[in-house]
């Protein structure tokens, strides 16, 4: 394919509208594009000469209107003396970000231990640069399946296992950062989005009070931890499976904080996968258990309350995410329902 030809260009949601992401039309201009990523592929080429580049495609991945966007980006590489490569770029543009902060978050996980070779196979997708121009980071995309499928299929115990060990090893490597995340900030969130499900039905609101009630008193029994880097936003679609390795993704809310808030945030989330996809909140417990079991062999048995703590006050921030969603309305009673259980609330006061 010459280098000359025009690529595909993929974009249901129409980005180059966007007024928020201003840069988001020059990401999707073939021409430029072109010029921009070239300047990057030395670091793929391993530093080598790169003599030709042929852009095939740009693909809008994600979109989230004035506040982020992921771009595909389909090259074919070819050095003066290597065979051709074909590989993906992955450009993340936020808003009021510069893509500098991204891109160094990300490089220094890699190099704490994360590179694409690790000895132990939990890897990080390959830092590759920031294109000022369009205010992107951008990486390699990495091949493999998603942790949300990889996980239900009949290796998914042993598999859950390995991801905490994944995310343990991140919490060791302890990445500075300047951002905190405590527990008061978790039960924050609940207090400014829960009340909003009671607005829409009044018929829950005395029982949406009783439950942010009994989070805060939940919130207010968690030991204080041992702060170290934590990833935050940690859930099974934020895990890649490519046979024996694991790689991480989407370190955008990396801070400070209780490395407990990390697993009881992905246990949370297999129970609401369990209720709204499966129709049984218990239908991956062997999964939690495995994950929270290697866990705290890793962290310590003290870890442990902490983690439930979390997958609880994680289920509660789901009654609002439930709400929000027409194909997860169905759910929002059952989470609430649930909530009660584990809060040990009568659905009556």
């Amino acid at each position: 394919m010459n280098a000359l030809m025009q690529p595909e260009i993929i974009d249901p949601f129409s980005v180059s509208n966007d007024v928020q992401l201003p840069t988001l039309a020059l990401a999707l201009n073939p021409a430029t594009a072109r010029k921009q990523l070239k300047k990057h592929l030395p670091r793929l080429a391993g530093d080598r000469k790169v003599a030709d580049m042929t852009l095939s495609a740009i693909r809008v991945a994600r979109h989230k209107p004035g506040r982020r966007c992921v771009v595909e980006y389909d090259l074919r590489v070819q050095g003066p003396e290597g065979r051709p490569e074909l590989l993906t770029l992955i450009g993340k543009v936020r808003a009021r970000r510069y893509g500098n902060e991204d891109y160094r978050r990300l490089q220094a996980v890699w190099n704490a231990g994360f590179q694409s070779d690790s000895p132990d196979g939990l890897s990080v997708p390959e830092p590759v640069g920031v294109v000022r121009k369009f205010r992107m980071s951008l990486q390699r995309k990495v091949p493999g399946e998603l942790g949300t499928t990889a996980l239900l299929r009949p290796e998914g115990v042993q598999l859950a296992a390995r991801i905490g060990e994944a995310v343990h090893k991140l919490h060791r490597a302890n990445v500075p950062t300047d951002r905190r995340h405590g527990i008061e900030d978790e039960l924050r969130i609940l207090h400014e989005y829960l009340p909003l499900v009671g607005r829409a039905r009044q018929a829950w609101r005395g029982r949406l009070a009783r439950i942010l009630a009994a989070c805060d008193k939940l919130g207010a029994s968690i030991a204080q931890p041992r702060r170290c880097g934590i990833h935050r936003d940690f859930y099974s679609s934020q895990v890649i499976i490519d046979q024996a390795r694991i790689w991480l993704l989407d370190f955008d809310l990396y801070c400070q904080g209780d490395p407990a808030l990390d697993i009881g945030n992905f246990v949370g989330h297999l129970t609401e996968q369990s209720l709204r996809t499966l129709g049984d909140p218990r239908a991956l417990a062997d999964r939690e258990k495995a994950m929270e079991d290697r866990f705290v062999q890793l962290s310590g048995e003290d870890t442990r309350a902490a983690v439930q703590a979390y997958a609880t006050l994680t289920l509660a921030r789901h009654i609002y995410l439930s709400s929000r969603f027409p194909e997860r309305v169905h759910v929002t009673e059952r989470l609430i329902d649930m909530c009660e259980r584990r809060l040990q609330l009568s659905r009556h006061p």
